[in-house]
């Protein structure tokens, strides 16, 4: 069986940046949570997670987002999102509401900055 979904993590000084590839859905949230959650430290101000490559994302991957958030929101850190312009990914985020709840870009390099990574 074919993963839905293969998460790429990387680093931008110290910000984590998460980009998942393919599908998010009620498969498999739990354990992309559980690997988004495990790239921060509590040194860790921000976490970048790329959707740019991403196909598909049901209400469980915007829950994910939501809760995810929230967590970061109260341990004061912060989420950044990356997402295409006028993709259906952008779509949903917009529906759900989750736009006003976290930044989106449309740039990695955007979202890094505004997370306050280095420039490269």
């Amino acid at each position: 069986m074919r993963a839905l979904a293969k998460l790429v993590e990387d680093t931008e000084g110290d910000v984590p940046v998460a980009a998942i590839e393919g599908e998010i859905d009620a498969s498999n949230v739990a354990d992309l949570g559980q690997r988004l959650r495990a790239l921060l430290t509590n040194r860790s101000e921000s976490l970048v997670v790329d959707l740019v490559t991403t196909t598909y994302i049901d209400s469980a991957g915007i829950n994910l987002l939501f809760e995810l958030a929230a967590e970061l929101h109260q341990r004061q850190q912060r989420l950044y999102l990356v997402v295409a312009v006028r993709s259906p990914i952008e779509r949903m985020i917009g529906i759900t509401g989750l736009v006003n709840a976290v930044p989106v870009h449309p740039t990695r390099d955007a979202a890094l900055r505004d997370a306050g990574a280095p420039a490269p």
